[in-house]
């Protein structure tokens, strides 16, 4: 049902997507699709959290990679598996990670693009020890949300991403975090 999911969001959008349509599109009954889901948005929610789920696993593999010498290696593969599910994987040009139908589908408590960045944090503190960046999740938080709307830009311009605005994303996204993760060292040098 997920993949009929997916399938109808990058046809018809989230607005135009039904439960009846999501039943006929995955040959099931409609108490089927109720057995499951209560409403569309729990299916939506559910879509959105395999796909991040997907997205940290091929981040996971990524950082495991003996190719990422460097948190900002780090960062580039972060943004690239972003860049290559706006490409490949079927609703997450529409929903992303769910903000087109809730800010909050992901946590309740903090917004969908606030999780991703405790999300990234988490991965480049585990690989690359960035444990001396005490506000290493409000700079990542700051990143996601800038290289989110650059890269909704590119697809916007472009169906397969405009190549300039997305290396501009990741030029920008580095320059950033590098300055902050560097200021944050010196800092600590200095005392």
């Amino acid at each position: 049902m997920l993949d009929a999911c997916a399938e109808l969001v990058d046809e018809v959008g989230y607005e135009g997507l039904t439960t009846t349509l999501l039943a006929e599109r995955a040959e099931v009954a409609i108490g089927s699709v109720y057995q499951f889901f209560p409403d569309k948005r729990a299916i939506v929610q559910a879509l959105t959290l395999r796909t991040m789920e997907s997205y940290l696993q091929r981040l996971d593999e990524r950082f495991a990679s003996d190719d990422l010498s460097h948190w900002w290696d780090g960062v580039d593969a972060a943004i690239d598996e972003y860049i290559s599910m706006h490409r490949t994987t079927p609703g997450f040009r529409t929903l992303h990670f769910g903000d087109v139908v809730d800010l909050h589908l992901l946590d309740e408590q903090r917004d969908n693009n606030g999780v991703i960045a405790d999300q990234l944090a988490r991965v480049l503190t585990e690989r690359f020890g960035l444990t001396g960046v005490p506000e290493l999740r409000f700079h990542l938080e700051v990143a996601v949300e800038t290289a989110d709307a650059l890269i909704k830009l590119a697809f916007r311009r472009r169906q397969e991403g405009d190549e300039r605005v997305l290396a501009e994303a990741k030029a920008l996204i580095r320059e950033y975090l590098h300055r902050q993760v560097n200021a944050t060292a010196d800092t600590a040098k200095a005392s």
